[in-house]
């Protein structure tokens, strides 16, 4: 195949290391001699590459980074002949492991060689494209917050646990009307997720019965729970069907329309997003083709 290879130099472990990243390329010409491999320089890079990709024609864009160069190079790809490849190179890795794509590098490039096109559902928030998840509620508000404390802070993981811990204490759910194809309720909820894939990354899975293929997105409410029981339910999100205390309920919808007077603080893939008043929702059947690793 005719492949487009486009890093972020900055995920994962990278953070630019040029021997690394004269490591990865030399595994991809060993697998792949003559593979045009592009360097991100800034946010949106992914997509204009992606974009090029396939006007020129390339058989499949693969994208190597987190679940956000991800996203980006999905944008430069939806509606077009040319695949969607991963390598994953981030920290949850959830769209990577959605496909079964392994989280060694040498190992992801090697499994690309006999890889299979078939076409693969998105979402769009806004109108935005999302791969795995998009939603409302403390996971978004966390990644605002995680957002703006990295403009003048440190980043990473402690910083981020720092925000999350003080956030499950200070949290208080917003009340939504959401309509979905015909139906309205008025919710509650800690969080609310819309899932075309089942997990956030790590296997957690907020979704476990979501598929990548059905044309629908699973609509998961987690109810605003006492810590205690919330705290006990946990473990289960990494299990594929075991849910406690009726913490979870999920609806499959093809859209969505959320209704909150003012501010709606959300999420794209884990990148944070803010709106006003609405927020649309909507499956986006066979929006793209991505590769699909040999087993």
């Amino acid at each position: 195949m005719n492949i487009r290879f486009i890093l972020n130099p900055h995920s994962g472990k990278l953070k630019g290391d040029a021997d690394k990243i004269a490591s990865m390329a030399s595994a991809i010409q060993l697998n792949f001699p003559g593979a045009d491999m592009r360097l991100t320089k800034a946010p949106g890079h992914a997509t204009e590459l992606a974009q090029e990709a396939a006007r020129a024609g390339f058989d499949a864009a693969v994208a190597i980074g987190g679940d956000g160069t991800i996203n980006e190079t999905a944008r430069g790809l939806a509606g077009t002949d040319t695949a969607l490849g991963v390598i994953p190179n981030g920290s949850g890795n959830g769209f990577a492991r959605e496909l079964g794509m392994p989280l060694l590098f040498e190992e992801a490039v090697a499994r690309l060689q006999r890889a299979q096109k078939m076409k693969c559902d998105a979402g769009r928030a806004n109108g935005e494209l999302f791969l795995n998840l998009a939603g409302v509620g403390i996971e978004a508000d966390i990644a605002w917050q995680f957002m703006e404390q990295g403009k003048t802070g440190r980043r990473g993981m402690w910083p981020y646990f720092k925000i999350g811990a003080k956030t499950a204490f200070t949290y208080k759910p917003h009340t939504l009307d959401v309509d979905f194809d015909g139906r309205r309720e008025t919710v509650a909820p800690l969080t609310l997720v819309f899932a075309n894939g089942r997990q956030y990354g790590s296997n957690f899975k907020i979704a476990p019965g979501a598929s990548l293929t059905d044309g629908e997105l699973d609509m998961v409410a987690v109810q605003d729970a006492p810590k205690w029981k919330l705290a006990l339910a946990a473990p289960a999100f990494f299990t594929d069907n075991w849910r406690p205390f009726g913490i979870t309920q999920t609806t499959r919808v093809k859209h969505a329309l959320i209704r909150q007077p003012g501010e709606i603080v959300y999420h794209v893939d884990g990148e944070p997003r803010k709106t006003r008043d609405t927020l649309e929702i909507a499956a986006e059947p066979g929006a793209l083709n991505v590769l699909l690793p040999s087993r």
